[in-house]
């Protein structure tokens, strides 16, 4: 049977969409950008752009399934627990080249698109959709370069922030096209792939010992990575979004909406977030310790759920949903798991949670992208137009 996701005032939003978008980063402009215009006359023109934004996105995952394999728990690179054998160093190598794939591709889907004359709303869907989930899951891979361990890293608990604090300032960026009308590209996305690329290959080249070391004062290399992350986000990325919105509302260049209205997509993702603290500082079994990679796969699939309903709000210029249907099943798990105090209980719903979740999600993205190609009668990865 199939599933209808978008309403027919999606379609015509979707019908009447122009893609707008502004980028400044000076790594973007003047590097990445000119290597990727150079590397996508290579590219054979019957390559569909969505086949390339798959593809890297599956890269992504492979990097997140290989540490999930090798080092479930993040133990790996813990020297408090020598029972967990070390990573090998060519893990680290693979995952630098699947993400630098990933990050290439990523940036060439869109030149291909333009290349190729084959441009549109659903290929901007589809391209942030994926990368709302691979938001999520690119950091927790690269949590096991570092390991859980407290004396060189930080604990899950703490990691659960960092995690947060990266997909809501990823959120943040399509708020702002929500009421601006503007997707401004952060400057820290190219700076945080190319982080990532380069400290996998150096923990492949050096080992991942190389991360275990204590500046001046005693700050071990967990904790500096952590204030760079927050950093990052208090000092530049929300106080430009937050300058960007409040200057189209000045100027009359964006949507302006009530306030109610500007501040609607924040409930559902910070609903969540408060229903997951809830969940982590209550649980019966301290369930961030026990299986935090469970818990962090739970984040950041409904966080993707939660934000791909965003862009599809954002891109059609339609009412952005005030609650996500995702967020019922959770919390039944979590009160059942709460109240009942059940360890064993508890972590069986966690698992439960995670297959609902992730099937769930992957149900509305493959049926949002069908109906998106039936509505413009175009094939997702192929060039070459659909039948009638």
């Amino acid at each position: 049977m199939e599933t209808n996701y978008l309403t027919a005032d999606h379609l015509v939003g979707f019908d009447k969409y122009k893609y707008s978008c502004k980028d400044t980063g000076p790594l973007s402009v003047y590097v990445m950008h000119p290597f990727w215009n150079w590397l996508v006359q290579f590219c054979p023109k019957w390559v569909a752009p969505n086949l390339m934004t798959f593809s890297g996105f599956l890269l992504a995952v492979v990097s997140f399934l290989l540490f999930t394999w090798k080092d479930y728990s993040f133990y790996a690179s813990d020297p408090d627990h020598p029972e967990y054998p070390s990573l090998q160093r060519w893990t680290y190598i693979a995952a630098a080249i699947f993400l630098f794939l990933a990050y290439t591709l990523d940036g060439i889907d869109g030149k291909q698109a333009r290349r190729t004359g084959s441009s549109g709303p659903l290929g901007e869907l589809f391209d942030h959709g994926l990368d709302s989930y691979t938001a999520g899951l690119i950091p927790v891979a690269t949590y096991s370069m570092f390991g859980r361990g407290a004396r060189y890293s930080i604990i899950p608990f703490r990691f659960f922030f960092i995690l947060w604090n990266i997909i809501f300032n990823f959120y943040l960026s399509h708020w702002e096209k929500y009421n601006t009308g503007v997707l401004f590209l952060p400057w820290g996305y190219d700076f945080s792939m190319w982080f990532t690329i380069i400290t996998f290959t150096i923990s492949g080249v050096l080992g991942h010992e190389i991360w275990q070391f204590f500046l001046p004062g005693g700050i071990p290399a967990g904790l500096m990575f952590e204030i760079i992350v927050y950093s990052t986000a208090i000092f530049t990325n929300v106080p430009v979004i937050l300058y960007n919105v409040y200057f189209s509302y000045k100027t009359k260049t964006g949507y302006m909406r009530s306030f109610s209205e500007a501040v609607r997509p924040l409930v559902p993702v910070t609903l969540f977030f408060l229903m997951t603290l809830f969940w982590i500082l209550l649980s019966p079994s301290n369930i961030i310790e026990r299986d935090p990679r469970a818990v962090f796969v739970i984040v950041s699939t409904i966080f993707s759920n939660i934000c791909c309903r965003l862009i599809v709000a954002q891109m059609s210029n339609t009412r952005c949903d005030i609650f996500n249907w995702l967020l019922v099943p959770t919390s039944i798990f979590i009160l059942v798991s709460i109240l009942t105090n059940n360890s064993s209980l508890e972590l069986f719903l966690t698992y439960s949670l995670c297959v609902l979740s992730t099937t769930a999600h992957i149900h509305y993205g493959t049926y949002l992208v069908r109906q998106m190609c039936n509505h413009f009668r175009i094939n997702c990865f192929s060039i070459k137009k659909s039948s009638d």
